[in-house]
């Protein structure tokens, strides 16, 4: 296992950038431990940058950490990939993994552009904490879960936090199907396959411009699959 692979700034974990070392820096404070910079960080995405899927933009451009960091919002990928970025700008050995989930958080409006409740390539972040890469999704915002009533995913560095499995209710919710490992780096031209092929109403949206633009506010309009 290549540690230093983690560490650097790329295309797309640009974690070199001037805007994600201040995020990351101002996330952290005066923390010292590892564990609990990766905690802040975690929070600090999870919570400040807006879970959006109505203006996915699946660009090289668009799915760059300072390009997320700058709008404010995110998808579960560029969210993962933020959170990786803002890792190793603090030295925190950090990658970038995939799955397909079912019963992901939807809208009615989403649903009819995708077309299905399997999530292709949904994206979490992994850090390298105490001798043992350790998984956290911060794609869900506080706010969002409260309003579609799932319990948001907590992070204590230390277990996995990959999957809202319930609802506030105690319904069954998301289920990871297939696992697609992970990566130092965006997998773009796969992800962007797996789109074409799994969604093609949302494809055709990505074809016709820069990015995919639903009319709406997602966060009022979200409910989960399970409902």
């Amino acid at each position: 296992m290549n540690i230093d692979k983690t560490l650097i700034s790329t295309d797309f974990i640009d974690s070199d950038n001037n805007e994600i070392i201040r995020f990351a820096n101002e996330a952290i404070g005066s923390e010292l431990d590892q564990t609990q910079k990766a905690i802040k960080l975690y929070y600090a995405v999870r919570d400040s940058i807006r879970y959006d899927p109505y203006r996915i933009q699946l660009t090289p451009t668009g799915l760059r950490a300072s390009a997320t960091l700058a709008q404010g919002y995110g998808y579960c990928v560029s969210k993962a990939v933020l959170l990786a970025a803002t890792g190793r700008a603090v030295g925190i050995p950090s990658r970038i993994g995939f799955s397909d989930v079912k019963n992901h958080l939807s809208s009615k409006k989403l649903k009819q552009v995708m077309q299905s409740d399997v999530f292709a390539w949904h994206g979490y972040t992994e850090f390298y904490l105490e001798n043992k890469w350790v998984k956290a999704t911060p794609a869900f915002n506080q706010q969002l879960c409260d309003k579609a009533g799932i319990k948001p995913l907590e992070f204590d560095g230390i277990n996995d936090s990959i999957f809202h499995e319930f609802d506030q209710a105690g319904n069954k919710h998301m289920e990871y199907l297939n696992e697609h490992g992970h990566y130092d780096d965006v997998p773009f031209q796969a992800i962007v396959d797996a789109y074409k092929e799994h969604y093609p109403l949302l494809t055709q949206l990505i074809d016709s411009q820069s990015g995919v633009s639903i009319e709406g506010d997602f966060e009022d309009e979200a409910t989960t699959s399970a409902k």
